[in-house]
């Protein structure tokens, strides 16, 4: 029997990674094998043209590269991941949870196509990697929702205030506030859960954040 796939999803600097380690760490406490991972995986050479791509090699504005071969990057990725590394694992019952999966190509690059071909994007975008690439369909995808605003802040503080450390999509304050409004399409479009990770001005609490993505979860594990 598979096991479940659940994904933390948001924009750059919402705080995906602590997130995605207190998910892990609840379900270990209620007895279940969990298994952690994280994409783009930057330790691998199947990130190669991801890295490229971030760096600017292609393009200094995201929008150079389209939306198909962007995702195509990605996407490969993805799949030597599952191939090597977590395949066996999740099909033996584990508990995959993911900071970011295929949900990314559905926000980052979403954004690059005009709004009557959307539909149509994620529907390719799907085919092609849960159908033509076999990777597993997410059980849950969890999108905290960080006001662009608030989120390039915390990034300024985990870079120290230099933002040279920033790849092309994090410089682009434009380009992730429109990321953001493909976000909310897809997450209508597609079910995902949404978490709201900010009060006004301010971003919420790691544990009020936390207490909401469990709340959600409660009954299912």
């Amino acid at each position: 029997m598979s096991g479940k796939l659940l994904v933390i999803e948001g924009l750059d600097g919402s705080g995906k990674a602590t997130q995605t380690e207190l998910l892990c760490r609840s379900l270990e406490e209620m007895g279940k094998t969990v298994r952690h991972i994280t994409f783009p995986d930057y330790e691998q050479p199947s990130s190669a043209l991801v890295k490229m791509y971030l760096s600017g090699v292609f393009g200094k504005d995201p929008a150079e590269v389209n939306a198909y071969a962007a995702s195509s990057f990605y996407a490969v990725d993805r799949y030597a991941s599952y191939i090597r590394f977590w395949k066996k694992e999740y099909e033996a019952g584990t508990i995959i949870v993911a900071d970011r999966y295929t949900t990314s190509n559905m926000i980052y690059q979403l954004e690059k196509v005009v709004p009557e071909e959307r539909e149509a994007f994620l529907h390719w975008l799907e085919n092609f990697e849960y159908d033509r690439l076999g990777l597993p369909r997410p059980d849950f995808v969890f999108y905290l929702d960080m006001p662009p605003e608030i989120s390039q802040k915390l990034m300024s503080a985990r870079y120290s205030g230099d933002e040279n450390k920033k790849d092309i999509h994090e410089k682009n304050e434009k380009y992730l506030e429109d990321c953001r409004e493909s976000a909310r399409y897809a997450a209508q479009k597609l079910g995902w859960q949404v978490i709201n990770c900010a009060c006004g001005d301010h971003p919420k609490s790691i544990d009020e954040i936390h207490s909401a993505i469990l709340r959600r979860i409660k009954g299912v594990f």
